[in-house]
């Protein structure tokens, strides 16, 4: 199929390349023309501007446009397409946005006679060859006309669903990035304990290989928590700092309104939030690590985040958590 991708980060340029490669025709968008210039060289059409990615659709053809770009300018993006692509253009979000104003977003597009779909897309770095995990929110049949390029994306072993009305991809998005965050963070609670623990030379590395092998908390997480354990035993380095770049936040919003204690979820965000602390107080073996796993999933950096966290598309032109 035909699609524009505008913002080609970490997530986005995967994106873009992977619908490429399996012979879609791909418009690559993005502010800075470098990351235009890389997507072109693997077939994509370059578009340095978003009249250029526009002008790629004849009168009369429908515009299919995923955009990848941090939550916070997602309305101005709206607003500046709406004057350069058709009514009934079918618009995807498939960045980590907060889904209260996916649902208020969806208004705006559908009062432009647009389609807005939302996709939370999880995957991180390891998309293009593992396959991405897409929650999907927003009108059906639109999904229906997208549902090549998602097929495309979810290979080798990836997936995706459509959960219903707008905002409920976001939503999905949000709550799986939380759990996250949680099961991080009791990851990296056990290697401390394993680091810090009676026995000084254990090799923990070769813990997190062992329980990938037959193990009941065997994970991707675990994974490359060993991982980075074995590039880097002591995490030296790693300065411990680790941003929470919204999904727990908003989950524990929602949670609080409906009258649902997240105990663990909340004590994994304190956490975050308490390694952010100027003194570094709040840092310890167990933030290096999540710093790392961050690192490996997502390709977040590991000591450049002491006072805003970089988001999903650093240019600016979405992962993970």
């Amino acid at each position: 199929m035909k699609i524009i991708i505008s913002g080609l980060g970490r997530m986005g340029m995967q994106i873009c390349q992977k619908l490429a490669q399996d012979g879609h025709k791909v418009i690559a968008h993005n502010r800075s023309p470098d990351k235009v210039d890389a997507a072109a060289g693997f077939g994509a059409i370059p578009a340095k501007t978003k009249q250029e990615a526009a002008a790629q659709f004849k009168d009369g053809e429908q515009v299919v446009l995923w955009i990848m770009l941090p939550a916070a300018i997602i309305e101005s993006e709206l607003a500046t397409w709406f004057s350069l692509i058709p009514k009934g253009s079918i618009i995807i979000d498939g960045g980590n946005s907060d889904y209260r104003l996916t649902r208020r977003h969806n208004e705006v597009v559908v009062a432009n006679g647009m389609i807005l779909l939302d996709s939370g897309t999880s995957g991180g770095i390891m998309g293009l060859k593992d396959g991405f995990c897409m929650m999907l929110g927003g009108d059906k049949p639109s999904f229906e006309i997208v549902e090549p390029a998602l097929r495309t994306l979810a290979k080798p072993s990836g997936g995706y669903h459509h959960f219903g009305p707008s905002g409920s991809g976001h939503y999905v998005k949000m709550v799986h990035n939380a759990i996250e965050y949680g099961i991080m963070e009791s990851l990296a609670e056990g290697y401390r304990m394993l680091r810090e623990g009676p026995y000084k030379e254990l090799d923990l590395a070769a813990a997190g290989n062992l329980w990938q092998q037959g193990s009941i908390i065997s994970s991707s997480l675990n994974r490359l928590s060993a991982e980075a354990l074995a590039e880097n035993p002591t995490l030296a380095g790693i300065d411990g700092f680790v941003a929470e770049s919204g999904e727990a936040r908003w989950t524990l919003e929602t949670a609080k309104d409906l009258g649902i204690p997240l105990p663990s979820i909340q004590a994994s965000f304190d956490v975050r939030l308490a390694s952010q602390n100027p003194d570094h107080s709040g840092t310890n073996f167990s933030t290096q690590l999540l710093a790392a796993m961050r690192n490996k999933f997502g390709g977040h950096a590991l000591n450049e985040e002491r006072h805003a966290e970089k988001t999903e598309e650093t240019d600016p032109s979405n992962p993970p958590s």
